[in-house]
């Protein structure tokens, strides 16, 4: 326990912010005016946090270590999952699942309903699997690389993905940061997706419009017919393309939908991939571990095919860890110093009205959201920090367990040393903050949330047996720890 074992002073308010700041001005730096990745200057970051939380604070190098490991060891089941994906994907595309599925693709879809398309799909497959990131790595691979075909911009794109794929992240019941916030919130899990429904739906129509609107405008492109041919003959010449092969990403969903362990489903997708490609495809098992560890590679003579399926493999997903990695190293420490909570009790004190309350719930989320690079911490902290402050304003926890995935989880996509973006960004092919504009529904559900906030829309109060149970929430979620 850290009460027992560390004669730390708690950081003040202006010491914390201040460790903040330095991320983000080291950041800024080094990627605008230096040209670095952003790694180095995260890493750097942390080192300068934890001088001052030794020299300043008292703590000892032993402690913020520990600090450093144990919150890379909360994140380590997402790199994990990370690392297989890039497996998968050059899996996929050996064994011909992917280039199946952009053929067909390409045939069936235009460039002005493109985009609307892509929400939609993306959006009931991941309401039917709960999963944003198996969503994006699988049938969002395949749809970038029709869009890619059909002259759609790459960061359009990529926002359409993400967009669609949280729409189901956030109102699945399989979804696990679904289950998450109604759990910390102390909310039975359908109340809280139909509470969440009121903001969800409202910012998807907003975004569907917005796309179809963007469609219609990318319905000028003129298609060139022999070059979409001779695109298509490519496929045929160089995989065997058919549609049993859609059985792979098939099974892998069912997998996924019957609550299998992700990182196991995946993995076993990627040895099916794999024995598909020798069964249909006619590859070695020399290549397709090569496949697996270095991604597909192949000179067609045909630029666009080369761009569509030359990716994927282990080593294509190291840049994107390494970036998680140096952001857990920031992250750990400030969190270990205790400045994300006193951060979090300096904002409880400023909470004077239902909107401030709401907003600052979002805030505190996303800022989590962009200093310690995990998800689940920007649910849990800001869930167990607030929740007592949701019952003195007479609100049902449910609106605590919407603000929460409304601020947490729609938003760690759209920040790039983020898991959730750092993944998004490796999978998809991205550059960061290039497609986060058009994150439409990322963007604008966390917007209509604060407006209910301040206006009372769908504020549920909270009622006299909810307020008993209020009183145990105490007892069913883990507090932050307390920094001496």
């Amino acid at each position: 326990m850290i009460e027992e074992e560390s004669k730390a002073k708690k950081p003040s308010l202006g010491l914390s912010l201040f460790a903040v700041a330095i991320l983000i001005f080291n950041v800024i730096v080094g990627i605008r005016y230096l040209g670095s990745d952003p790694h180095i200057p995260m890493i750097f970051s942390g080192v300068i946090v934890a001088i001052i939380s030794m020299t300043v604070l008292g703590f000892t190098w032993q402690e913020l270590e520990s600090g450093v490991t144990e919150t890379i060891k909360r994140a380590m089941g997402s790199i994990l999952i990370l690392m297989v994906v890039g497996t998968v994907i050059g899996s996929w595309i050996i064994s011909g699942a992917v280039p199946t599925m952009i053929y067909y693709g390409i045939k069936l879809l235009s460039p002005e309903l493109f985009l609307v398309a892509t929400l939609l799909i993306c959006s009931v497959t991941s309401l039917a699997i709960g999963s944003s990131w198996t969503t994006a790595a699988t049938v969002g691979v395949a749809l970038m690389g029709v869009g890619m075909s059909l002259g759609i911009p790459v960061p359009v794109i990529g926002g359409a993905i993400i967009s669609g794929s949280y729409f189901g992240d956030k109102l699945s019941p399989l979804s696990d940061t679904t289950n998450l916030a109604a759990a910390i919130a102390g909310v039975k899990l359908m109340d809280h997706i139909k509470h969440m429904m009121y903001t969800v739906i409202p910012s998807y129509i907003i975004a569907l419009v917005l796309f179809a609107y963007m469609g219609f405008g990318y319905g000028d492109i003129v298609v060139d017919q022999s070059a979409v041919d001779n695109l298509l003959n490519g496929l045929e010449n160089n995989f065997t393309i058919s549609l049993w092969l859609l059985l792979i990403p098939g099974l892998t969903m069912l997998l996924v939908a019957m609550k299998k362990p992700p990182l196991l489903v995946l993995f076993l997708s990627g040895v099916l991939g794999g024995v598909v490609a020798v069964a249909v495809q006619g590859a070695d098992f020399t290549t397709i571990v090569e496949v697996l560890h270095y991604g597909y590679s192949v000179e067609t003579g045909n630029k666009a095919i080369d761009e569509l399926v030359n990716r994927g493999g282990l080593d294509s997903m190291m840049w994107t860890v390494s970036l998680i990695l140096s952001a857990l190293i920031y992250a750990g420490i400030v969190d270990k110093s205790g400045m994300i909570t006193t951060i979090a009790e300096a904002l409880i004190k400023v909470m004077r009205s239902r909107g401030s309350l709401i907003t600052t719930t979002i805030g505190t989320s996303i800022g989590v959201n962009l200093t310690t690079s995990e998800q689940y911490l920007s649910i849990i902290l800001p869930g167990t920090m607030y929740a007592k402050e949701y019952e003195k304003a007479k609100l049902a926890p449910k609106n605590l367990s919407r603000a929460l995935e409304d601020g947490g989880t729609l938003t760690s996509p759209l920040i790039p040393w983020n898991s959730c973006g750092a993944f998004m960004i490796a999978t998809l092919g991205l550059s960061p903050w290039t497609y986060v504009p058009y994150a439409f529904l990322n963007i604008i559900n966390p917007i209509v949330s604060i407006i209910y906030g301040y206006t009372g829309i769908t504020m549920e109060k909270l009622d006299e047996k909810e307020e008993e149970i209020t009183q145990d929430i105490d007892k069913l979620v883990p507090k932050p720890a307390k920094i001496c």
